[in-house]
């Protein structure tokens, strides 16, 4: 886990620098950012997008981060909701018997 962090990583921080920012900018962008996948898919948007201002850049991390949270979010609800409805029926059994 350790390793595929540093790569991203290190991938993140080489797209944003060859995009003329400094190392600082790709470093802060990965630790903000956290899990591989999310520094995979602002790498991508680097190559794709080539952002010609920090702005850019710092907009779309915080697009992904924003993306992640709510997906995360989402899928503690429907685990509460699942529990909830575990529980529910549960009851409804034991009210048969």
């Amino acid at each position: 886990m350790r390793d595929s962090w540093a790569q991203a990583r290190d991938a993140l921080v080489r797209a944003v620098t060859a995009l003329g920012f400094p190392p600082e900018l790709g470093e802060a962008a990965a630790r903000h950012l956290g899990s591989p996948g999310a520094m995979e898919r602002m790498t991508k948007y680097l190559y794709y997008a080539r952002p010609r201002s920090a702005e850019e850049l710092a907009d779309e991390v915080l697009s992904i981060r924003s993306e992640i949270d709510a997906w995360r979010e989402r899928k503690a609800s429907r685990q509460a909701s699942a529990g909830l409805n575990e529980d529910i029926r549960d009851d409804q059994e034991e009210e048969t018997q």
